[in-house]
């Protein structure tokens, strides 16, 4: 993987911004967890945050998006869940941004089922 002038990898980079998507729009317990030492993790960062209602958790979603395209000119290779914005997932290959609303995110707990994942400063 390759690493950028401050000596992060891309991926890390890649989540920092999703993480200031998300801070751009308000969004609730911005979370940065790393994956690159589990071996079954399906991504090396997952980035996750909470919305008070559906259209915060849409609008985190634009925002994230928008920072990222901005930055990089990347696109999701793929994003569920927008139309009903109670869970949206959006995946960038190196790292995978969950948007959840706050008693879905208490629901799924992806924290606690990648416990051992590191949390970061965004």
């Amino acid at each position: 993987m390759a690493k950028n002038k401050n000596n992060i990898s891309e991926s890390e980079a890649l989540a920092k911004l999703a993480a200031l998507g998300m801070d751009n729009k308000k969004a609730l317990d911005v979370v940065l967890l790393d994956l690159r030492n589990i071996e079954t993790a399906p991504a090396n960062f997952f980035v996750i945050c909470s919305g008070n209602v559906p259209s915060h958790v849409s609008a985190i979603s634009d925002g994230v998006y928008e920072t990222i395209k901005k930055a990089t000119g990347l696109n999701p290779n793929r994003v569920e869940g927008y139309d009903n914005a109670e869970w949206i997932l959006m995946d960038y290959f190196d790292i995978v941004v969950h948007i959840f609303l706050k008693d879905k995110r208490q629901h799924y707990r992806l924290e606690e089922l990648w416990a051992d994942g590191v949390v970061i400063d965004s």
